[in-house]
């Protein structure tokens, strides 16, 4: 048993009604003060105390739309009731053709589904499982266990539909998420070191308080409402050979296949998964979904130990093709999509390209090829870390080390070499007391920026040609 206590409260929004029930999100507004002795109440679980001890018990609480014993699987109908019954409630996202068409010598389009209202394709199955309540269920309203887009997701949505909303996060969610689902009115309670502590204590709450549960990837109405991308993605793009799709914990795969299958069953299905996170293909393998250990991942998205069932039921006799990409293709991605698409994504929507970039995909050059740029939630504070790992991984960023004459002259030397190659300096450091050769020499360590990878290998071929002791580091 897991005892943690918290003071925490709901951040009240005021608005009008007709505001939150129609699907116009040009009318979400903030009004009012967000000062706390006017816009706070207690939270609803709380009973006569402003705080209350949250405890996790070992009771094992099964949620009765995820049995695996019993998985559902959804069809092309379920499918097509959501696109109806989601119409004006979810933007109807681009899929253009891409600049990068002619450098993978493929008709390359982005599904641009980062640019729903929360930035990501969880607003879909949101919006369809909260329109498919009944009305005493949406009277109590839904609780969720997230870390992130699932969470603001069903927030915005709830609050649109004036359907209560309690999300459950890991102490590990980025505060800018955390604070998000709060703006948007949800009643946030931040519990448990991960994922797994958070949806266990969600489920306790749902049991408690009457709250449905709704499981992120893996509810039917989840599914078939992501579903609703793969028929956007065959009226855009109706000559279509091939989709590409992240794959966590496989809600969007399934409900998109089943679409894209139904409507055109020649199109080929590949899913993506992070080196780090693998569940969905260690699923397919043993035909029942397993626990599979995941790494810190740029892909956090798609970082789940345990996959839906009903998502694998669905998913696994229409995928063609699972593949697994390194984050340092990730990150280059990443990079791509900023530079060239001028679109800014998160790791886990970043991995079709990343396929691509690695060449894992040969077999679709000359193809029409889509791939579902599915979430824009990447945090801030890592961005700037991601774009330096991707300029490295594609060798615009090399750090070296280069023994040189501590004598007047030395580094000068080394500097005018460097710059004589059109090579930019961004940081030099000297190393003296560590060094193993001669007490008049010193180790000149750079990190410098280079046009590409090609010009990093000339500058590493140039520093060899004049020095004796040389070190480079170069992501290949």
């Amino acid at each position: 048993m897991v005892k943690m206590k918290f003071n925490y409260v709901q951040m009240e929004m005021n608005g009008e009604t007709d505001h939150r029930m129609n699907g116009n999100h040009s009318a979400f507004g903030l009004k009012g003060s967000t000062d706390t002795d006017t816009n706070q109440s207690s939270y609803e679980m709380l009973e006569d105390s402003d705080e209350e001890e949250m405890v996790l018990t070992n009771e094992l609480i099964l949620d009765p739309f995820c049995d695996p014993d019993n998985p559902k699987t959804i069809s092309f109908n379920d499918v097509s009731a959501a696109a109806y019954k989601i119409k004006g409630g979810v933007e109807k996202t681009p899929c253009n053709l891409s600049q990068m068409s002619k450098q993978y010598d493929m008709k390359l389009y982005f599904k641009k589904d980062f640019l729903q209202y929360t930035g990501s394709f969880k607003e879909r199955g949101a919006r369809y499982v909260l329109q498919q309540l009944s009305e005493e269920q949406a009277r109590k309203g839904v609780i969720a266990a997230s870390a992130g887009n699932h969470a603001l997701a069903l927030s915005y949505h709830g609050h649109l539909l004036d359907i209560p909303v309690t999300v459950v996060m890991p102490i590990v969610a980025p505060m800018m998420k955390v604070e998000a689902c709060r703006l948007y009115g949800a009643n946030v309670v931040v519990f448990g070191k991960d994922f797994g502590e958070s949806k266990q204590y969600a489920m306790q709450l749902s049991k408690k308080k009457g709250l449905l549960y709704v499981n992120g990837y893996d509810h039917p109405h989840i599914l078939a409402g992501q579903g609703t991308m793969g028929l956007e993605i065959i009226e855009q793009v109706p000559q279509i050979d091939a989709c590409i799709i992240p794959v966590g914990g496989g809600g969007l795969i399934a409900g998109s296949a089943v679409a894209l299958k139904n409507l055109k069953p020649s199109v080929q299905i590949i899913g993506v998964e992070s080196e780090r996170s693998t569940g969905f293909q260690e699923a397919m393998r043993t035909g029942h979904p397993v626990y599979t250990p995941v790494g810190q991942t740029l892909a956090d998205g798609l970082a789940v130990p345990v996959v839906g069932c009903n998502a694998l039921a669905t998913a696994e006799p229409l995928i063609d093709r699972m593949i697994t990409v390194k984050e340092s293709h990730i990150a280059l991605a990443i990079l791509r999509l900023i530079e060239q698409e001028k679109a800014v994504v998160e790791g886990a929507g970043a991995t079709g390209l990343a396929a691509i970039i690695q060449g894992l995909v040969p077999e679709l050059k000359g193809k029409s090829v889509v791939v579902a740029l599915c979430g824009g939630n990447i945090d801030t504070t890592a961005l700037g870390r991601v774009i330096e790992r991707g300029l490295a991984a594609e060798g615009r960023l090399v750090r070296f080390g280069v023994t040189v004459s501590d004598r007047p002259g030395g580094i000068a030397e080394l500097t005018k070499r460097i710059a004589d190659l059109g090579v930019s300096i961004k940081d030099i450091l000297h190393e003296r007391a560590w060094l193993q050769t001669d007490v008049f020499s010193v180790t000149v360590r750079c990190v410098v920026e280079t046009r590409d990878m090609a010009h990093a290998k000339a500058l590493e071929k140039e520093m060899r040609k004049f020095y004796e002791h040389v070190e480079f580091w170069l992501d290949q």
